[in-house]
């Protein structure tokens, strides 16, 4: 389905506001919200929103990782591991 498809008034959605929340469960499109012909908020399914957020989440630590490699702060694996490993272990003394 194409986002176009999914664009409603705000007079729509007081109108039929349960009807958009149970297809939000059924169809992962978001629903966009206009007031007076221009797109003001989006209705989105909660488990298609924590999903979006997740990927959000990742994104952000690969763009800090890469800009830890462009910047040379690297660390060989077997050091990062030893030192996780020592962390663990004084923590469970």
């Amino acid at each position: 389905m194409r986002l176009s498809d999914q664009v409603k008034p705000i007079s729509y959605l007081k109108a039929h506001a349960p009807e958009i929340i149970r297809t939000l469960k059924d169809n992962p499109q978001p629903v966009v919200i206009t007031l007076h012909g221009e797109a003001k908020a989006i209705l989105q399914d909660v488990g298609q929103y924590e999903e979006t957020q997740e990927t959000l989440a990742l994104l952000k630590v690969l763009a800090l990782t890469n800009r830890q490699v462009e910047d040379g702060k690297l660390r060989p694996a077997a050091d990062t591991f030893a030192r996780i490993r020592k962390r663990l272990t004084n923590s469970q003394s």
